[in-house]
């Protein structure tokens, strides 16, 4: 027998299919966590926005009220606006931190709550600066409803973060502190009138928003 021994490796059958698994078709699509990170020098910076401009607004209100006429009601409008920045910039760290959660709808609402806002900003900046006769007129009075509607958007994203868990410690409960501020101060309004409803508005904005923005500059290791 002549037995010999081949070195060339053998050819690939191409009459067999090949085939490959498919991911299961129940598996979540959101189930893998790869959300962008940020840094803590980010969060930092961020808090610190949240803090200096709702500082900014509770300033405004001690000094002028939340229901000022002429020069005041334009300062007023110009740090709400301030404020409401300072709301985007807290909005910024939810999303790259997924304070909400990883589902679908755990990051939408925090998108649906970028455009209310967004809206909200835009009546605060024009009335601001429109002259008296523009402040009121039909598109102002429709912009002006996303102020409320947004300021419900951010409860909502607070008992959402809260139920998440992925922000720890105090920084888990404290959006609900900060964004009970229309609970608060609006029957506060209704029951007691403007002059003890600036006084409550105004430190619920320094207890809540601020010192929210305080704690994701001092610990933002809470939001990992």
């Amino acid at each position: 027998m002549d037995a010999k021994i081949s070195t060339t490796p053998a050819r690939a059958r191409t009459d067999v299919p090949t085939t490959t698994t498919p991911p299961p078709s129940d598996a979540p699509s959101d189930a893998p966590d790869t959300g962008p990170a940020i840094s803590p020098a980010a969060v930092r910076k961020l808090g610190l926005a949240l803090s200096a401009g709702t500082l900014s607004w509770a300033a405004s209100i001690f000094v002028y009220g939340s229901q000022a006429q002429g020069f005041g009601e334009r300062v007023g409008d110009l740090t709400g606006l301030l404020f409401q920045l300072g709301i985007f910039a807290l909005l910024a760290v939810q999303i790259r931190t997924r304070a909400t959660g990883i589902s679908r709808f755990a990051r939408v609402m925090l998108k649906v709550e970028l455009v209310l806002l967004g809206l909200a900003a835009v009546w605060s900046l024009l009335h601001g600066v429109l002259p008296d006769e523009l402040q009121d007129g039909p598109v102002m009075q429709a912009l002006d409803v996303f102020w409320p509607v947004s300021m419900l958007g951010m409860m909502a994203i607070g008992i959402k973060v809260a139920l998440a868990g992925r922000w720890r410690g105090a920084l888990r409960w404290w959006p609900l502190v900060a964004e009970s501020w229309a609970v608060v101060t609006v029957p506060t309004y209704v029951l007691f009138g403007d002059s003890v409803s600036n006084w409550v508005g105004g430190f619920h904005l320094v207890i809540g928003y601020a010192t929210l923005g305080a704690l994701l500059a001092l610990r933002p290791g809470l939001t990992d």
